[in-house]
């Protein structure tokens, strides 16, 4: 699987994630901060959700200080579902019920061992199958589709 990973702010947190990342087998794309010093994140935001949306990866793990910018920037494109998480059943409930697709912390809340707990998470956690998750996927696809067309 296909990751795109970025930041702001290239640090410890971010480092530790890289490297979980890496010794889980995926294949990463480093953008932002973590690629060329001095990105800011509404465009760190930006490339990575791009990156999604288009589909050149499958998935994508965003930083920002709250977290909360990031997520902003990254719902704003097309088929990206992101989602900031604090813990690890934020992660679990926004993979199996919202289907995210990107993964948002915050760089001042979240430690590395929280991080793993969340990433553990995330990656173990498929999208829902019921009819429920279904029907309300599909009602998102729709509210999209709606917005798209103007």
């Amino acid at each position: 699987m296909r990751i795109a990973i970025s930041s702001d702010e290239a640090n410890g947190l971010t480092a530790f994630v890289v490297s979980s990342l890496g010794d889980r087998g995926y294949d990463l794309v480093r953008l932002g901060a973590l690629r060329k010093k001095g990105t800011e994140w509404v465009d760190s935001s930006r490339e990575l959700a791009e990156s999604v949306s288009s589909g050149r990866v499958d998935q994508g793990v965003l930083f920002c200080w709250t977290g909360t910018g990031a997520s902003i920037v990254a719902n704003k494109i097309p088929g990206v579902r992101a989602a900031l998480c604090t813990d690890p059943e934020q992660a679990r409930g926004a993979r199996k019920w919202d289907h995210a697709n990107v993964l948002v912390m915050s760089l001042q809340l979240t430690s590395n061992a929280l991080a793993k707990r969340i990433l553990d998470a995330w990656f173990s956690e498929p999208y829902g199958k019921s009819a429920f998750d279904k029907r309300n996927i599909r009602k998102l696809d729709d509210i999209e589709r709606k917005i798209m067309k103007k």
